[in-house]
C-alpha cells in the first residue's frame, strides 16, 4: 500500500493542511440507530427495465431502472465495461438540485478503469414527485421519507450490483458528491455490504446545513414547521451515522474555499467519520479539481482494484 495512503494520525488536527488524516474516538452504539427505518424485502424481485443507450468501444451504457421498496422506479444509468469481468462496482450519487445526468461524465470515466458504474437518480428528482413541488424539497416530514427511500433504493443498487456475474461482490465503492457525500455517510452507517465511500464536499446532512439559517426555504417557515421538520430529519441526520461506517474505508474530500459547505461544517464531519479514513483539502470552492479526481481514482484503485492507466491518453 502506497506510503503517502498510510493512516498516520492518532489525534483529532486541528490545522487544514494540504491532506491530512484524523482520529475520532466514538462512543455508542450502532445499534442506537433507527436502522428498522432502512429495512426492506432483501427477497424481493428487482423488475430490471433495461436499454441500450449508448454503445462504445470500451463500455455498453444503459438507461435502466428497478422498483423501488418505497413505491415507483428508481431511474438509473448502469455502464458495463467491454472487457470480461468480474468487475468492481461502483455506485454515483449526485447532488441537490441534479439528477442521474450530472455525473453522467464520472460514471463514464470511472467505468473506463474497470467498473461496473451505477447512477440513480434521488426521489425528489423523479419526474413524478418533482412535479408536484415548487421547491427541491417539500420542508415538512416526507423530506425525510425521501432520504429513507434513497438510502433504500441505494441498497437495492447494491442488490443489483451484486447479482451480476461479471461483478465481484467482493469489490463494490460508492461515490457521492456535495448531497451525495452526505447521503453516502448515512449509507455507510446501514449498508455493510460496501467496502469503500468516497465523500466528496459533504458535510452532516440536510439538518446541519439548514440549520446555518441562511437558506430561503427555511427562512419561510414557521417555528412549529421547523420543529416538526428537525424532529424528522434529526434521527436519519448523515452525521449520525458516518462513525459507524467501518469497516469500510473512507475519502472525504473538501474546498478549503467551498462556498457552500463552511470548513467548520466540514471538519466536523470528517471527524465524526470512522477509521481508517482519508481526509484530503484542495485549494477550491466548491467544485474541486483534476488533483482531486486524480487521488479519488488512484485511492478507489488500492482498496476495489481499478486500473487508473486506462485513463492515460
Amino acid at each position: 500500500m502506497p506510503t503517502k495512503f498510510a493512516i498516520i494520525a492518532a489525534t483529532i488536527l486541528s490545522c487544514v493542511g494540504t491532506s491530512h488524516r484524523t482520529l475520532v474516538a466514538q462512543s455508542g452504539s450502532r445499534d442506537a440507530l433507527p436502522l428498522q427505518l432502512f429495512v426492506y424485502d432483501r427477497s424481493a424481485p428487482l423488475d430490471i427495465s433495461a436499454r441500450v443507450y449508448q454503445q462504445r468501444d470500451d463500455m455498453t451504457i444503459y438507461d435502466i431502472s428497478y422498483v423501488s421498496p418505497k413505491g415507483g422506479r428508481v431511474p438509473g444509468y448502469l455502464t458495463v465495461p467491454t472487457a470480461p469481468g468480474p468487475h468492481a462496482g461502483i455506485l454515483i450519487q449526485h447532488g441537490l438540485p441534479g439528477s442521474r445526468e450530472d455525473m453522467f461524465r464520472l460514471l463514464t470515466t470511472l467505468a473506463r478503469t474497470g467498473a461496473v458504474t451505477l447512477a440513480i437518480t434521488a426521489p425528489w428528482a423523479r419526474p413524478e414527485i418533482a412535479s408536484t413541488r415548487d421547491t427541491i424539497l417539500a420542508m415538512t416530514p416526507r423530506d425525510a421519507e425521501e432520504q429513507i427511500q434513497l438510502v433504500i433504493d441505494w441498497m437495492r443498487g447494491v442488490d443489483l450490483l451484486r447479482a451480476r456475474l461479471d461483478v465481484d461482490p467482493e469489490r463494490l465503492a460508492y461515490v457521492g458528491v456535495s448531497y451525495g457525500g452526505m447521503i453516502g455517510g448515512l449509507l455507510a452507517g446501514v449498508e455493510r455490504r460496501v467496502k469503500a465511500y468516497v465523500l466528496i464536499v459533504g458535510d452532516g446532512g440536510l439538518a446541519t446545513h439548514m440549520k446555518q439559517g441562511d437558506n430561503p426555504d427555511w427562512a419561510r417557515l414557521t417555528q412549529p414547521q421547523r420543529d416538526a421538520w428537525l424532529a424528522a430529519m434529526e434521527p436519519i441526520e448523515p452525521i449520525r451515522f458516518i462513525p459507524y461506517a467501518a469497516p469500510a474505508v473512507l475519502l472525504l474530500q473538501n474546498g478549503r474555499r467551498d462556498e457552500q459547505i463552511p470548513m467548520e461544517n466540514a471538519l466536523t464531519y470528517q471527524q465524526a467519520a470512522s477509521n481508517p479514513k482519508w481526509i484530503y483539502w484542495y485549494d477550491t470552492g466548491h467544485t474541486l479539481n483534476s488533483q482531486s479526481r486524480f487521488d479519488m481514482t488512484n485511492w478507489l484503485a488500492m482498496w476495489i482494484g481499478l486500473n487508473p492507466a486506462r485513463l492515460q491518453p
